[in-house]
């Protein structure tokens, strides 16, 4: 555990407590790609099933339940609530992530630090998570306007990220055998795919309008 870790860690947090504000109290999902907090479940169920395996502290198990139990409350919310998924804009999230899932697990069998199944799926989760942010980032340039929470909930998100590329820069010059290369490359990949997106958050910041992705 490092700063910047713990900082990557709240602000992830931040960002699903954004999202579960949103979802509660405006009782609307909308602007929210569905397929996208799909495959951050997934991605955490895929990751996390050492959960059943290994201890490493309170504070590490207590935050995988919480990624666990607040990905399947979104999606159940987006599907299953009867007022909240009237608001889900179905039409624009038409993103065919399972190609993103069919392709990732590809990438997973062949690429790990170690060919065992909770390696594969501890890979499989990282390079899932690099992409999991496209199908809403897609709905997000097709509806044009970004509410003020949802503009949010993907800043925080892409600050989670940045976060984790400092904490992984600091534990390579800190730790003798820093091996985690794969989470390093993705954690770019993913990172830079917010790029246009802050840039326009940063713009409607400094302008104090409303955030606007060009269509």
């Amino acid at each position: 555990m490092n700063i910047f870790r713990f900082l990557g860690d709240m602000t992830h947090l931040i960002s699903i407590l954004i999202l579960l504000l949103k979802i509660y109290a405006t009782k609307s999902c909308s602007g929210i790609s569905l397929k996208t907090q799909e495959l951050y479940a997934l991605v955490f169920l895929a990751r996390y099933l050492d959960l059943f395996t290994d201890f490493i502290s309170v504070y590490n198990s207590v935050m995988k339940v919480v990624f666990i139990a607040s990905s399947l409350a979104i999606v159940w919310c987006m599907r299953r609530h009867r007022v909240v998924r009237r608001s889900y804009d179905k039409e624009l999230d038409t993103f065919r992530h399972y190609f993103l899932v069919a392709a990732c697990l590809a990438l997973a069998l062949l690429v790990q630090e170690k060919f065992t199944f909770l390696e594969v799926l501890w890979a499989f989760s990282i390079y899932l998570e690099a992409v999991a942010i496209l199908p809403q980032l897609v709905l997000l340039q097709r509806s044009g306007n970004v509410d003020n929470l949802t503009g949010q909930y993907v800043f925080f998100l892409g600050a989670y990220r940045a976060f984790y590329i400092l904490n992984w820069i600091y534990r390579y010059f800190t730790e003798t055998h820093f091996s985690r290369w794969i989470s390093c490359v993705s954690g770019l990949v993913q990172t830079a795919l917010y790029a246009d997106f802050f840039y326009y958050y940063f713009i409607s910041w400094k302008n104090n309008s409303k955030l606007q992705l060009p269509a």
